[in-house]
């Protein structure tokens, strides 16, 4: 009779442990599929939805490709410089922005665009990896790159008439280059902005319009786009052009038989600008969208869809092409000054031009 009610005990036991055991894999497997489901939810988190992006170039499709993948968004473009998204904005008067996030583009027109309140403030976890001076205090802007300005010459249209190959901006003030002289509209382009601005800011108000006269003096057509001056001066409309210096630039110099000159006597720069937009209705696809480019990985795809010098990269750690640029030859600015001057710039420069 012992020997039975052992028994029984022990089976009792055995069952009891079987159910426990049965009830934690039932538990971990639970864990594990909500884990799993919860994983799958965040990577998708934005399946179905639209972001719209205001952007410079079609380059950077890529990043925005592995975006898309990660989230689910989609993703629509519109191709727009600095200048022209400030006047649009300015323009429409309704409460809806045309676009999410500003992607790109010369950093006066976002100091501009904080001041005038069409943008929305965002401090991602990830943005104290940059400098502080190139990113707003605030959360407004950030940074997430240096474009410079530099010369594009077309030898073969300078050697034809007589003309020495320029290598520094007074160069450019000298009478001879009359008509041979192309660059975009400052209130178009960003990185002519910078030059304009990197100019006064090296020389002094005084000198420095006095400078920007003279050449204007040359200049008998401006570009009304960013692109203008690298295109003319290739097809050998012009034989020299101002232009923001990147890889591009360098592919069609070896293509074209031109030549990409940094300047001797300093170079002007600007921080490239990203932002979100005001009462955008995809406000968080562009939040997730700035998290996601400060990710060590993103950040060196976007150096070489950008290409860009190393020294022209501002996210510690990442590394971007050799392109000949020195830091230390960048012209001493004053960002402080970059879009609370903008547009008393570019009014003068308006009225020293006239319609050309």
């Amino acid at each position: 009779m012992k020997m039975i009610k052992r028994f029984g005990a022990l089976l009792l036991l055995l069952g009891g442990l079987f159910l426990i055991t049965a009830c934690s894999s039932n538990s971990s497997s639970s864990k594990s599929s909500s884990s799993s489901s919860s994983s799958k939810q965040v990577t998708k988190q934005f399946k179905g939805e639209t972001m719209n992006v205001v952007t410079t170039s079609d380059a950077y499709k890529p990043l925005f490709d592995k975006f898309s993948k990660e989230t689910g968004a989609k993703v629509n473009f519109l191709s727009m410089s600095s200048g022209e998204v400030l006047a649009r904005m300015k323009a429409d008067k309704s409460s809806e922005p045309m676009a999410d996030l500003w992607f790109g583009g010369g950093l006066d027109a976002f100091m501009q665009a904080k001041s005038d309140g069409l943008l929305e403030k965002y401090q991602s976890s990830s943005v104290k990896k940059i400098d502080a001076k190139y990113r707003d205090s605030q959360g407004y802007w950030l940074s997430k790159g240096l474009t410079v300005g530099g010369l594009l010459v077309n030898k073969k249209v300078l050697k034809e008439k007589g003309l020495p190959v320029p290598k520094t901006w007074a160069d450019l003030a000298d009478s001879k280059y009359k008509g041979e002289i192309i660059m975009s509209d400052p209130a178009v382009s960003g990185t002519m902005y910078a030059i304009v601005k990197g100019i006064i800011d090296k020389d002094g108000e005084k000198a420095g319009w006095d400078y920007w006269q003279k050449v204007n003096d040359n200049i008998t057509f401006y570009g009304k786009r960013g692109k203008d001056p690298q295109e003319k001066t290739a097809s050998g409309e012009f034989g020299i052009g101002l232009i923001p210096v990147d890889q591009s630039a360098f592919d069609s110099a070896k293509e074209n038989d031109l030549k990409v000159i940094y300047p001797s006597d300093g170079i002007p720069w600007v921080p490239e600008g990203i932002a979100v937009f005001k009462n955008a209705p995809g406000q968080k696809m562009a939040k997730a969208f700035i998290d996601f480019m400060l990710e060590p990985a993103n950040m060196k795809q976007l150096a070489k869809l950008d290409g860009k010098d190393t020294d022209q990269i501002i996210m510690p750690g990442v590394k971007g092409l050799d392109l000949g640029l020195d830091k230390k030859d960048l012209i001493k600015e004053d960002l402080s000054t970059f879009g609370s001057d903008r547009q008393a710039i570019l009014d003068k420069w308006a009225a020293m031009v006239g319609d050309k």
